[in-house]
């Protein structure tokens, strides 16, 4: 989202940016942005480790007074329109990582991290990570957080109850690809009476078209979701609802979280991030959760940025403490704190990623995500996926949910995707 007035509202977010301002204009109190040796950090609950900005604080308190201040609420709507009102704008802004594509075009209202030497520590970051953070004229906005790559979580004892491979090695090697995890679905289901596989189609959907190199838009603002790699992530989430491999339960209600503890859904894909998920949601699970890796290839979902607006009067010393922030150290930091899965593989082999989790019998979970980080499939992350993408994910949720005809539903979004295509000025 890079914000110029005009780019706001070419992005398609006067909307967003309406709903902000009114969010502000309630009484949510704007922090003011440097002013002589303030300097102000604007992130979100859980977009950076409490010691890490602790430990900025004290680092650099003789020079500057960082000011770290967590935005609720609309994160993205509030910087958006603060950074076009051109008042009281933060030093550094979190961005994150599912924003990028609507900041990347206002690259202007951020200072390049090129020009402050950010060249020089590419190498320590996972290379499609990195790219992430780059406009298309080159321009780097973004300097590495964390990422997010899935992994297949299930509950051992209720595998080998079902009679299917239970080690995560195992897991692994033999559910490597979708038929042979639908196949384990319909096993668990034959031999656990009641249980699914995993929770709702769309993790199905998402998760097959995260793994691949392309998404709705390309990068010549062509729309490309009507495409096979799209279709085959269709077909595969209305297969999975065919064979019965998923359940008619919503995510995060007391009944679908009464089917995990108790066993009925024993199975789900998610990100590094989702372990604290788990944790924090379901205790009651302790020990019994394993993590493997997911069928095909490695997903990626989430992972944020920090940078520099142009109201920044010490962009030099913002870049030293972001890029202090950020380096492995911290970052194993931020994962022990917060759950953000580091952008730098040194980290991987630190102490703080190298514990046994208790929670995971035991099992060190850096060994399934840190490999699986470096494989991600870089896809090009166009400003108009989002609303592209959005009907067709509606879509096959009505399969799933709603039990809607597959071919039907594929027919409404695809007349939706068209358009909205055409009020953004995307070719279909």
């Amino acid at each position: 989202m890079r914000l110029s007035r005009r780019s706001l509202l070419r992005a398609g977010l006067a909307g967003t940016a309406a709903t902000a301002l009114g969010g502000l204009a309630s009484g949510c109190a704007v922090p003011t942005g440097s002013t002589g040796r303030n300097m102000v950090l604007w992130y979100w609950d859980g977009g950076l480790g409490d010691t890490v900005v602790k430990k900025a604080k004290a680092r650099y308190g003789g020079s500057v007074n960082l000011r770290a201040i967590k935005i609720g609420g609309y994160y993205r709507s509030k910087l958006i329109t603060t950074m076009a009102g051109q008042a009281h704008l933060p030093d550094i802004a979190g961005l994150k990582g599912e924003d990028m594509a609507s900041y990347l075009p206002n690259a202007d209202q951020f200072v390049d991290l090129r020009t402050l030497g950010a060249e020089k520590y590419k190498s320590q970051y996972l290379p499609w990570k990195w790219d992430q953070g780059i406009a298309d004229d080159g321009t780097m906005i973004g300097f590495p957080i964390d990422c997010g790559p899935v992994a297949h979580y299930y509950q051992f004892e209720v595998f080998r109850k079902a009679g299917l491979p239970y080690e995560p090695a195992d897991v692994a090697k033999e559910l490597n690809t979708w038929e042979k995890f639908f196949a384990a679905g319909e096993q668990l289901r034959k031999r656990i009476p009641g249980s699914s596989l995993l929770t709702d189609v769309t993790s199905v959907f998402e998760n097959a078209v995260q793994q691949g190199s392309k998404r709705y838009v390309d990068k010549d603002r062509n729309f490309i979701g009507d495409q096979e790699h799209v279709r085959q992530a269709w077909a595969l989430a209305v297969e999975a609802k065919r064979r019965r491999l998923v359940s008619n339960l919503v995510t995060g209600t007391p009944d679908q979280i009464s089917a995990v503890e108790d066993g009925k859904l024993p199975s789900q894909l998610g990100a590094s991030w989702a372990a604290y998920d788990i944790k924090n949601g379901m205790p009651k699970t302790k020990g019994k959760w394993r993590v493997t890796d997911m069928p095909v290839r490695p997903a990626n979902n989430g992972g944020s940025f920090l940078s520099i607006t142009k109201a920044c009067r010490e962009p030099e010393r913002a870049f030293e403490i972001i890029a202090w922030m950020l380096n492995a150290a911290n970052q194993a930091s931020g994962y022990v704190d917060a759950g953000l899965f580091p952008s730098t593989p040194a980290s991987y082999e630190l102490k703080q990623l190298r514990e046994p989790d208790p929670f995971f019998g035991g099992q060190v979970t850096t060994d399934v995500f840190g490999p699986a980080a470096q494989k991600i499939v870089v896809a090009y992350n166009s400003p108009y996926d989002v609303a592209l993408g959005q009907p067709i994910k509606d879509e096959i949720k009505n399969v799933g949910v709603l039990g809607k005809d597959p071919e039907k539903a594929w027919s409404d979004a695809m007349s939706k995707c068209r358009r909205i295509a055409k009020h953004l000025g995307v070719s279909y």
